[in-house]
């Protein structure tokens, strides 16, 4: 019996959502025994993989070729299903990331097992599985007993803790035996270098129509720099085609869970909200007081985006130049 984890990696580093996911697993082994084995899938390097036993990854399958040089929503999760064969996984956690919803009830389906998506604790073993997910769009949770002989669950980024372990890790070659699936063909990938990856950001600063023009974000992306955050919007303002579709969080965007997330001059609608819910700390900074964010918010400003954002930058650039 072992837990098997789909590891995420970019560029030759794994995400932090991996390292959670690992960290994740020992605590769930804890609880129900089995060894911690990690799913590599692509070519991060051999130093990248060491990093995997420091989270507690006691094996790591590593499955490499031209099959895997880009992600595919057909051969990752044939070959992540193959590799819970193998292993006699009982347990099988993806983080549950842009990239990790997309493709895990796909590796339940071929695993006969039940999904549980949007995991936010480990689950309570002493009757059953019963474990703790988000519900309702991020506004209640819902506690949910697994009761299939194999289960995947997708954890929710920064839901739960690093913990190093120091494992030295055996590095072992899977040869994929599914004939399922064939990879797509993918002629170029264009990634942004420049900027904190949104889905992976600690901090997010977010803006909405209340920036009253593209023309006004430089106030926005300013305050992102210097506190090294990524920079999101609402639904609204990439619909007209103020910022990037690739910053929209919410509902029909991205899902995020960040330590902190400011937003500023967005009225906090329900499908806004259920994007963002599950962020630790929620600033609103709005002048209407009457915003329905400031409902869910955690610190609220009333006030003018326009005066307000200028001294919360002066006061962040007083505060690094006196801590250096």
């Amino acid at each position: 019996m072992s837990i098997l984890v789909y590891t995420e990696h970019s560029s030759g580093v794994f995400r932090k959502s991996t390292f959670e996911a690992l960290s994740y697993a020992c605590a769930v082994s804890s609880l129900t025994g089995g060894k911690v084995v990690a799913a590599v899938l692509g070519d991060p390097g051999a130093e990248a993989m060491n990093m995997l036993g420091k989270y507690g990854a006691e094996k790591v399958l590593h499955a490499s070729g031209d099959s895997y040089k880009n992600f595919s929503s057909t051969v990752y999760p044939a070959t992540v299903a193959d590799m819970a064969k193998a292993e006699s996984a009982k347990v099988v956690i993806i983080p549950a990331t842009f990239t990790g919803k997309g493709f895990a009830p796909r590796v339940a389906a071929r695993l006969k097992a039940a999904y549980v998506d949007g995991i936010v604790s480990l689950p309570d073993t002493a009757n059953g599985f019963k474990v703790r997910k988000n519900a309702f769009s991020g506004k209640a949770f819902a506690d949910v007993n697994v009761l299939s002989d194999v289960k995947v669950l997708g954890v929710v980024p920064n839901s739960y803790k690093l913990e190093e372990k120091s494992v030295a890790a055996e590095v072992v070659t899977f040869s994929q035996s599914s004939s399922e699936g064939k990879s797509e063909t993918v002629t170029e990938t264009v990634k942004s270098t420049d900027k904190v990856s949104l889905p992976e950001a600690e901090l997010v600063v977010s803006a909405g129509r209340g920036m009253k023009g593209p023309e006004n974000w430089g106030m926005i992306e300013e305050l992102a720099e210097q506190l090294g955050a990524a920079t999101a919007c609402s639904k609204p303002v990439s619909d007209a085609h103020w910022r990037p579709h690739s910053e929209h969080v919410g509902q029909t965007g991205i899902s995020i869970s960040p330590n902190l997330y400011i937003a500023i001059g967005i009225s906090g609608a329900i499908q806004h909200l259920a994007g963002v819910s599950s962020s630790k700390t929620i600033v609103v900074i709005n002048k209407d007081a009457e915003a329905p964010f400031f409902k869910a918010a955690d610190y609220g400003i009333v006030g003018d985006a326009f005066e307000v954002v200028p001294r919360l930058l002066e006061s962040v650039k007083k505060y690094k130049a006196a801590n250096g």
